[in-house]
C-alpha cells in the first residue's frame, strides 16, 4: 500500500513512546526511519521498528537516556549515548562537532556506548547539510569472517561519505565493508530465496547460496583483503576510538533479550575551505566526465526522494498494532 513520509513518521513516533521511548527520544528515531524509507532503504526503515520496540520493552535499549557529551581536546568531540538511541545522541553532539570543525578546520566526532545506528549514511548526510564534508564508520554483531577463514569476527562494519555542495551533497555513499548487507540475507531467507555466491560461506567456510546456511556460517568481505582491511579500521575506529565494543562481543542486533549493544560510531568533520583549495570545482571536473559516459554515475546522485512510499501490507499493520499500547 502506499503510505506518506508523515504518516511513517507519526506511526513510528508513536510505536517506540508506546513501548517505552521518551518524546524527544522517539522524534529523533522515527525521523530516521522516515529518512530511510524516502530513500528506498527499506532495511533500515521500518523494517527495523518491531526491533527497536521489542527492544525497548526488554530493556536493551534504554528510551529514556540523556546523552552526555563533552570535549577532551578542542577538536575533539564525545556523546556517551548511555545505552540508549545513536540517532537522539548524535543530534546532542552534531553542533558542538560542527562548531569545532569550522574552528579548527576539522574535527572527530564519537559517538559510544550506543544502539545500532542503523543507517550511518543518515548521519553523514547530516555532517553535509552543515556545509562540511562528513565520513563515518561503525561496527555490528560479528557475522564477517576473514578471507581464508569461517569464524565471524567482524560486522559488515560499514563506512559512510558525504561531500556537500551547492544545494546537494555532490557525492553520497553508504556501504558495507562486507560483501552484502547482513539484512539482505535475512529478507532473502524470509522470501524463499537464494543467495549469490560470493557473499558467504557456512559454517565449514564453503561458499553457499543458501541463506540459512550463510546465517549459520558467516560473510565474507567485499574484494577479499582489501575490504577486510577496512572493515579492521572500521572496528579501530567504531570501538577503539570510542570505548565502546568490539564486534565480537554484540549479540544478534535484532535479538529482544540481551545486553544494550553498546556500538560505537565514528566521524570525521572537514571544512572544505580550511586549506584554501577548490573543492567543488574540481569534484565537478570529474562530474562532467562521468556524466558523458552512459550508464556511469557519482554515488548518491541523484538520491531518491519517495512520497508516499510502498509499504507491505503485513508490515504496515504490524507498525500500525506496535502503536496501539499508547491509546
Amino acid at each position: 500500500m502506499q503510505v506518506t513520509l508523515d504518516e511513517i513518521e507519526e506511526k513510528s513516533r508513536a510505536a517506540l513512546i508506546a513501548h517505552g521511548a521518551g518524546e524527544w527520544q522517539a522524534g529523533e528515531v522515527a525521523r530516521a526511519v522516515r529518512r530511510a524509507e524516502e530513500t528506498g532503504n527499506v532495511i533500515c526503515g521500518l523494517y527495523y521498528l518491531e526491533s527497536y520496540c521489542l527492544q525497548l520493552t526488554s530493556g536493551r535499549v534504554k528510551g529514556l537516556a540523556a546523552p552526555d557529551v563533552t570535549h577532551s581536546r578542542p577538536g575533539a568531540v564525545t556523546v556517551d549515548a548511555k545505552f540508549g538511541f545513536a540517532q537522539p545522541a548524535f543530534l546532542h553532539a552534531l553542533p558542538e562537532a560542527v562548531k569545532a570543525a569550522r574552528a579548527n578546520g576539522i574535527a572527530s566526532l564519537a559517538v559510544a556506548h550506543s544502539h545500532t545506528c542503523t543507517s550511518l549514511g543518515y548521519f553523514t548526510e547530516q555532517i553535509a547539510a552543515a556545509g562540511l564534508i562528513g565520513i563515518g564508520a561503525t561496527n555490528a554483531s560479528a557475522i564477517v569472517a576473514p578471507p581464508g577463514g569461517k569464524q565471524p569476527v567482524l560486522g559488515t562494519n560499514p563506512i559512510a561519505m558525504t561531500i556537500p555542495g551547492d544545494g546537494a551533497p555532490l557525492m553520497h555513499a553508504d556501504f558495507s565493508t562486507a560483501a552484502v548487507a547482513l539484512g539482505k540475507i535475512t529478507m532473502a531467507k524470509a522470501a524463499g530465496e537464494k543467495i549469490p555466491l560470493g557473499w558467504a560461506v557456512d559454517a565449514d567456510g564453503q561458499p553457499t547460496t543458501d541463506p540459512e546456511a550463510a546465517l549459520g556460517g558467516a560473510l565474507v568481505s567485499a574484494a577479499e583483503h582489501k575490504g577486510w582491511a577496512l572493515g579492521l579500521l572500521v572496528e579501530a575506529l567504531a570501538a577503539g576510538l570510542t570505548g565502546s565494543v568490539n564486534s565480537v562481543d554484540v549479540k544478534g542486533l535484532k535479538l529482544a533479550e540481551g545486553a544494550p549493544h553498546d556500538l560505537g560510531q565514528f566521524y570525521i568533520l572537514i571544512d572544505p575551505g580550511a586549506h584554501g583549495g577548490a573543492l567543488e570545482a574540481r569534484f565537478e571536473r570529474v562530474s562532467q566526465i562521468v556524466a558523458e559516459d552512459s550508464g556511469a554515475r557519482i554515488p548518491g546522485t541523484p538520491r531518491r526522494h519517495l512520497d508516499p512510499v510502498e509499504v507491505p501490507d503485513t508490515l504496515w499493520a504490524t507498525v500500525q498494532e506496535l502503536g496501539q499500547k499508547l491509546t
